[in-house]
C-alpha cells in the first residue's frame, strides 16, 4: 500500500452498518416497498431482475420495523457467489429495504466514496480477506461483525476521487471491449448455424426425404435403478456418460467391466443424443456406458455417420423436436417421436461433400471463438491488474 495511506476497519467508515430485515414469504406482498435481495448485488453492479421484484406493504414495513435504503446506499451480501460482493443502489423509483442477508452501509462520506469501496470490493484483495472470514461447508457466509473488521485502504478525498475517475474511465472502456467481443463471439456461432441451416435445406440431384427411423437405429442408456446400482463402481475402463459429463467433458462415474447392457456403450465415433433433462444435445468422441437421459444413434448404411451427426443438430431439426418435447407432460423424446421424424437423404458422395464443408466451416469457427474468449480472458485480467495497481497506489 501506498505511503501515507490509512487502513480503516469497514464499520468504522460507516454512518450506518447493518443487516437488512427478516421478510418471510408470507410478509410479501405484490406491489408496495421493494425487496432488494443478494440476487440483485452483482460484483460492483446492481442487478435489477424486475421480472422477480418482490415487496411488502406500508403495513407490513411498520410492523417489522423495517430500514428504508436510499440511492447510493451500499448494499454487500454475505452469501456467495462471492460472499462479499456489493453494489451501489441506483435510483429505482421505488421505496426500497434490504433482506437480512445483505449489509446496508452509507459511509461516513468524509471519510470514504462509496464509488471507492464499491471499486475495491472487486479486488483480488478485498475478495482473499473476505475469503479467509468465511464459514459453512455447503454454503459459505460472513457474519456481519467479521464483515465490519475488514481493512479497508483510506487515501486521502482528493486520492480516491482520482482513483475512481480513472478506474470509472477504464472500466467503461473495457466493458465496451467486452460488449463486442462476446457480439462477435455470438456472430460467429450464429453464422455457423445459419451455414448448416442452409447446407441442410436443398433437396438437390438425387436427394431423397426419409425418416429417421428408417436411417437410423436408437439404443438405450443403462437405467440406474435399484436393480442396476450395483453396476457403479469406484474405479473401471467405462465411465457412466450423464448429460453433465459430456456437456462438462468430466467422468464422475464408472460401470463395471461386465454386466451393463451391451448396447448401453459407446465408442468415439458414435454419436450420442440427449433425450432428456437438456434435450437434443448432439456428441462424438466420447466412450464409456450411457446415461439412460441419452439415446445412442447408430447410421445405417443409407447414411454416412458424419452427415448424420450434423444432421440431428440442424436448427430446424432442433428446434421442431425441442416443440414437440415441449408438448409433453414431462419433456422427454421417446423413440418413436425421434424415428418418426423426417431427414433429407442426399447420395452418399454428396452427403460426404457436406461433412467436409460443414466441418471446415466448424474448424474456422472454433478458431474465431478461441481468439474472441481470449480477449475476454484479457479483458478480465486487465481489470484485476487496474485494480490491483489502484489499491496498492501504482495508478
Amino acid at each position: 500500500m501506498k505511503a501515507g495511506w490509512q487502513t480503516k476497519r469497514l464499520a468504522e467508515l460507516c454512518e450506518v452498518f447493518a443487516d437488512g430485515d427478516w421478510v418471510e414469504s408470507k410478509d410479501q406482498s405484490p406491489l408496495g416497498i421493494r425487496l432488494i435481495q443478494t440476487g440483485n448485488v452483482g460484483q460492483g453492479i446492481f442487478k435489477d431482475r424486475g421480472e422477480k421484484a418482490r415487496y411488502i406493504s406500508e403495513e407490513t414495513f411498520k410492523r417489522l420495523r423495517c430500514t428504508e435504503i436510499f440511492e447510493c446506499d451500499c448494499l454487500i451480501s454475505r452469501l456467495p457467489d462471492p460472499v462479499g460482493r456489493s453494489c451501489l443502489l441506483p435510483d429505482t423509483g421505488e421505496r426500497m429495504i434490504t433482506a437480512v442477508d445483505c449489509t446496508i452501509v452509507r459511509f461516513k462520506r468524509d471519510q470514504l466514496l462509496p464509488e471507492f469501496f464499491n471499486f475495491y470490493s472487486q479486488s483480488c484483495d478485498y475478495l482473499q480477506d473476505i475469503e479467509s472470514e468465511t464459514t459453512g461447508t455447503t454454503r459459505k457466509r460472513i457474519s456481519r461483525s467479521k464483515l465490519g473488521e475488514v481493512k479497508i485502504p483510506v487515501p486521502s478525498l482528493s486520492e480516491q476521487q482520482r482513483i475512481v475517475a480513472i478506474l470509472d474511465e477504464a472500466f467503461q472502456c473495457i466493458a465496451t471491449a467486452k460488449a463486442n467481443a462476446e457480439k462477435n463471439l455470438q456472430n460467429a456461432r450464429a453464422l455457423f448455424e445459419s451455414h448448416l441451416q442452409a447446407m441442410f435445406s436443398q433437396r438437390g440431384e438425387g436427394g431423397e426425404e426419409k425418416l429417421l427411423g428408417e436411417v437410423c437405429d436408437l439404443f438405450q442408456g443403462l437405467a440406474i435403478n435399484a436393480k442396476s446400482k450395483h453396476l457403479l463402481v469406484t474405479r473401471s475402463s467405462l465411465p457412466l456418460l450423464r448429460i453433465k459429463d459430456l456437456r462438462n467433458n468430466t467422468v464422475e462415474q464408472y460401470v463395471a467391466e461386465e454386466g451393463y447392457p451391451p448396447n448401453s456403450r459407446v465408442t468415439e465415433s458414435e454419436i450420442i443424443y440427449t433425450r432428456t433433462g437438456q434435450i437434443g444435445l448432439v456428441f462424438r468422441g466420447r466412450s464409456g456406458v450411457l446415461h439412460n437421459n441419452c439415446f445412442k444413434v447408430r447410421p445405417k448404411t443409407i447414411v454416412n455417420n458424419g452427415y448424420l451427426f450434423w444432421w440431428l443438430q440442424n436448427p430446424v431439426f432442433r428446434n421442431q423436436i425441442t416443440f414437440l418435447a415441449s408438448k409433453a407432460a414431462q419433456p422427454d423424446i421417446s423413440h418413436l417421436l425421434f424415428k418418426a421424424e423426417p431427414i433429407l437423404v442426399p447420395p452418399l458422395d454428396r452427403q460426404i461433400e457436406i461433412v467436409e464443408t460443414i466441418e471446415e466451416l466448424f474448424v474456422e469457427t472454433q478458431r474465431l471463438e478461441s481468439i474472441y474468449l481470449q480477449k475476454l480472458t484479457a479483458l478480465d485480467e486487465l481489470k484485476k491488474s487496474l485494480l490491483g495497481q489502484a489499491f496498492r497506489g501504482e495508478l
